[in-house]
């Protein structure tokens, strides 16, 4: 009896000591590192975005009656606010969200549903996709994408095993991506509801989920997809990606603008601020179609140099998404995932619609477009990915304590 209660006390106090070791393991981390390949990155094509709204939407402020910077002033504002709301998730333990994911998926579709809600949903252009808080418009479709993340990684983080041989495991997460992707298409919304569609089942793919599986899903949603796309006004976007100079002052316009805007960059660009298509020829220069600007402005040089950063940005991501799971953080692992195939998705749809490589979606380019929505969630995305490999270095500094211990 003394014996046990001897080594009940050891163990208490070795387990007092890991704690303290931890803490102050920690401390040393946060003072030591904040991933630099991660924050570094994320903050040039922030900066670089603001820099591209300031100039692609003097003459559209101006065309509204504001003043010319007005929308360069709202997105240093948005800019702000994000910094602050990604070091206030930086402070949030994963432990805590795991905790609270399940109920996530609720949120997520509670959210989707309130642009339905007389006086409070908002219909531009034709789409009911926002709220209206106050002054501001919010698009709850860009907290959905950051709620279906964090669900689906609580789910895969409890049940990875399960997907390796069970068609009801995998279909689960991806059926309720596809009641998210059903409500987003009454929006209508066809783009984010791709995108959601595509982080899920990126995410039960990399949790090891058999090919026949997903192969059985796709050939089930594939005619839905494609009733969905038969709506006359998609039709005439796919007609008109498919040649744009066939009509290229009606439904081919915007494509048509775009490609005129990226030709005329060539190397090096018109040089900044010099763009003539964001002069009312090129419709959202500001926020759809910023990267056409971009390419008009800056030219070959800047596309690649865009490109390179959100390359970096994105494979850095995944990384971390890998080292989780080598420590066994399979909740920040299947997190660190999404996030990156969420901005991964994000961007090529983006810059495919610019480049006309792909129909005309209305998504804006993560970090770089004005649209304070997207750009609060990107900076929230961002700040949970440096969070995660800030606990892999914390745990990584007090492994050998650990193993002490035990």
């Amino acid at each position: 009896m003394v014996s046990l209660r001897a080594h009940n006390e050891t163990r208490r106090g070795a387990r007092n000591a890991y704690r303290q070791q931890a803490f102050r393991a920690g401390e040393r981390g946060h003072r030591q590192r904040l991933d630099a390949s991660i924050w570094v990155p994320a903050a040039l094509l922030s900066a670089l975005g603001l820099v591209m709204v300031g100039s692609s939407s003097i003459a559209i402020a101006e065309g509204y009656g504001f003043g010319p910077f007005h929308y360069l002033f709202r997105h240093a504002i948005f800019l702000v606010m994000g910094g602050m709301m990604a070091m206030s998730f930086y402070w949030v333990g994963t432990d805590f969200l795991e905790r609270f994911s399940r109920p996530m998926i609720l949120l997520a579709i509670f959210l989707l549903i309130l642009p339905f809600v007389p006086g409070m949903g908002v219909v531009v252009n034709g789409s009911r996709r926002w709220i209206q808080l106050g002054p501001q418009r919010f698009q709850v479709v860009e907290a959905a994408k950051l709620l279906v993340i964090l669900y689906s990684a609580g789910y895969l983080a409890q049940r990875a095993h399960l997907l390796r041989g069970s068609l009801v495991s995998t279909l689960k997460p991806l059926g309720l991506a596809g009641l998210l992707a059903a409500i987003l298409l009454s929006q209508p919304d066809m783009g984010s509801a791709m995108v959601i569609l595509g982080i899920v089942g990126g995410m039960v793919w990399l949790a090891g989920a058999p090919w026949r599986h997903l192969l059985t899903l796709g050939m089930i949603t594939a005619p839905l997809l494609t009733f969905a796309a038969m709506e006359p006004y998609r039709l005439t976007r796919l007609k008109s990606f498919l040649d744009p100079w066939a009509d290229p002052y009606n439904s081919g316009f915007q494509l048509s603008q775009a490609l005129i805007a990226v030709g005329r960059g060539e190397l090096f660009g018109v040089g900044l601020g010099s763009s003539i298509q964001k002069l009312f020829y090129l419709p959202e220069a500001h926020t759809d179609f910023i990267f056409a600007v971009l390419a008009e402005e800056l030219g070959l040089i800047g596309v690649i140099i865009v490109l390179i950063l959100f390359g970096a940005l994105i494979t850095r991501i995944l990384l971390v998404g890998v080292m989780a799971h080598r420590m066994q953080r399979h909740f920040a692992g299947y997190i660190a995932y999404g996030v990156g195939l969420w901005l991964g998705l994000q961007v090529l749809i983006s810059i495919g619609v610019n480049l006309g490589v792909l129909p005309t979606k209305g998504l804006t380019l993560p970090l770089i477009s004005s649209g304070g929505s997207s750009l609060l969630l990107s900076c929230v995305a961002v700040g949970l990915v440096l969070r995660i490999k800030y606990e892999l270095d914390t745990e990584r500094l007090v492994q050998p304590q650990r193993r002490s211990f035990q």
